[in-house]
């Protein structure tokens, strides 16, 4: 049998080896049943306690109260930039959007199509190297809701707390790339969104949390898969959902459960990338790209000396069985996506031979 290797990969990411067993099992057998888990009828009992089951993991580990619906959509990420705008902004409202990196832009650019979009802050001026501080926020009188992206994956940034958003206006987070991997408080948010792909599960389901008078406020002229009510009003099932990777999701959760929740997570995630920073700090060789106080737990984005070096320092450290280690095309040097399955191991592998290929590189 191959052997698994340490994947540094933004995502689709490393998911708990746990969950890829039960998941191996499942495909052949759910529950025992006698049909796997993407043979299951969605309307049939078997996927009723798996969706029920991933709910009530969602609602527990998160602390999300009674007047949100929990929501498995597909589409990513990509498809809420759309749907939110088309929802709830019309030709003269506002909606206000900080700019942090290339998921915020495209969400901005497609919020532009619906309404007008306000920018109350950007990290342009630090290469997206830092984040705003709150006395660089501008929120417009009254947006229709205000929007951030909670962890940046391709510049390595990570919103420490959310912003604070102007009286009324809903906050609405991307948080695609850090989701669950520390605690949150959902009553301060409108609606929450995230591709599962990073730290919930496979690629083809979106968890989307979002209060149900929102959902009742939203347009009632959408084509009908485009509104929320839809999949409120249907758990999910209006039509045939990503059975498999709610399967999977509801297994992550339970998995993060068995590691002691949210805050026991978040501590561990912490840990983790401190580690790796610390050492990045005390490089001659490496440095991290983000600023202190804006770096992410989830994404470590460091450069060398130069780029041929950064081109050999990927090369060898796949050849070393760390993958996945070359940074986003647009910001170049080097990404190490540690998520919440990602060991700490793994994290002291890469410090080690860091520190092997500094010193014959000096």
């Amino acid at each position: 049998m191959t052997q698994r290797i340490y994947n540094f990969s933004a995502g689709p990411a490393v998911l708990p080896e746990p969950v890829l067993r039960r998941a191996q099992a499942a495909i052949w057998d759910l529950d025992g049943t006698g049909i796997g888990v993407m043979e299951h009828s969605h309307r049939g009992a078997a996927f009723e306690a798996v969706l029920a089951r991933a709910e009530a993991a969602v609602r527990t580990l998160g602390g999300v109260p009674d007047d949100h619906d929990v929501l498995f959509l597909q589409g990513g990420a990509s498809t809420q930039f759309f749907m939110i705008p088309m929802s709830w902004l019309s030709t003269d409202d506002t909606a206000d959007y900080c700019d942090t990196g290339v998921w915020a832009q495209k969400a901005i650019a497609e919020a532009r199509r619906f309404g007008v979009v306000h920018v109350a802050c950007t990290g342009k001026p630090s290469g997206f190297a830092a984040l705003p501080g709150p006395d660089e926020i501008t929120w417009s009188r009254r947006p229709v809701y205000a929007h951030f992206t909670s962890n940046n994956t391709i510049y390595g940034t990570q919103w420490p707390t959310e912003p604070t958003p102007p009286d009324g206006a809903p906050l609405v987070c991307d948080a695609s790339s850090d989701i669950f991997s520390r605690p949150i408080d959902v009553r301060r948010y409108g609606l929450i969104y995230a591709g599962a792909q990073k730290n919930l599960g496979p690629s083809g389901v979106t968890l989307v949390i979002v209060r149900k008078d929102l959902v009742e406020r939203g347009r009632r002229d959408l084509p009908t898969m485009l509104q929320y009510r839809t999949f409120a009003a249907d758990r999910s099932m209006y039509n045939t959902p990503p059975t498999f990777g709610i399967y999977v999701l509801a297994e992550v959760l339970a998995w993060i459960a068995e590691q002691g929740g949210l805050a026991a997570l978040g501590e561990r995630n912490a840990r983790k990338a401190a580690l790796l920073y610390d050492a990045l700090d005390r490089s001659e060789l490496f440095r991290a790209y983000a600023a202190p106080g804006s770096r992410s737990d989830m994404n470590v984005t460091f450069r060398a000396r130069t780029e041929a070096l950064e081109a050999q320092f990927v090369r060898e450290a796949t050849a070393a069985g760390l993958d996945g280690l070359k940074g986003h095309r647009l910001a170049g040097g080097m990404r190490a996506s540690i998520y919440n399955a990602f060991p700490e191991a793994g994290v002291r592998a890469l410090i080690d031979f860091m520190a092997d290929f500094e010193r014959r590189h000096r």
